[in-house]
């Protein structure tokens, strides 16, 4: 068999590279914010403390996970990024409570300064540090609004690779098909 039948003879496709994800880079840009405007705006004691950073934290790592799986199974792969779009949808609801309890205003999406965050989501080599003064040093209101559209940033792109998964899956298949496939293949050739 040549080298170009065995690359053709592989069923576990190329997988992880999450880091390159949009929506693992934004998830860890939420994360980063999180941890930060918990640490200046929340008690360290309060229940809410720990679940936002545990919702942010789970909204990341499961991307990766799922990233990792993909090899051998794109159920686990959906199933993990479904997972991750939900706790980003959890932490969304965390901002929302802690604007409307203390009785802050949540920007509209069309608000200039919605428009102003969003805007900044184009910038190359968007990161935490495209954030990070804003979060440090603007009223708890002003940071909460602003995690708040990097969530709905994040939300989007999870929708979109949540929708492209589905369409592969239907497309390819999974790994059982793969290995059925290039073993039908191999039993036909001898």
């Amino acid at each position: 068999m040549s080298d170009e039948d065995d690359k053709n003879q592989k069923f576990i496709p190329a997988h992880g590279g999450y880091r390159k994800l949009l929506s693992y880079r934004k998830a860890e840009i939420v994360y980063d914010a999180t941890v930060c405007f918990c640490s200046r705006f929340l008690n360290k004691r309060d229940r809410t403390y720990d679940q936002m950073i545990q919702a942010a934290r789970s909204g990341k790592q499961n991307i990766a996970e799922g990233s990792q799986a993909s090899g051998t199974s794109k159920g686990t792969e959906i199933r993990l990024v479904s997972v991750a779009r939900a706790s980003q949808e959890e932490l969304l609801i965390d901002y929302q409570d802690f604007l409307r309890v203390r009785g802050l205003v949540l920007w509209t999406k069309d608000s200039k300064e919605a428009l102003a965050v969003r805007k900044l989501a184009y910038e190359s080599h968007e990161s935490y540090e495209t954030y990070r003064s804003y979060i440090k040093e603007r009223s708890s209101g002003t940071a909460a609004n602003i995690v708040v559209c990097l969530i709905h940033q994040t939300n989007y792109l999870l929708d979109k690779q949540i929708k492209q998964l589905e369409n592969d899956f239907v497309k390819n298949g999974g790994i059982r098909e793969r290995m059925y496939n290039v073993r039908l293949k191999h039993r036909n050739k001898n």
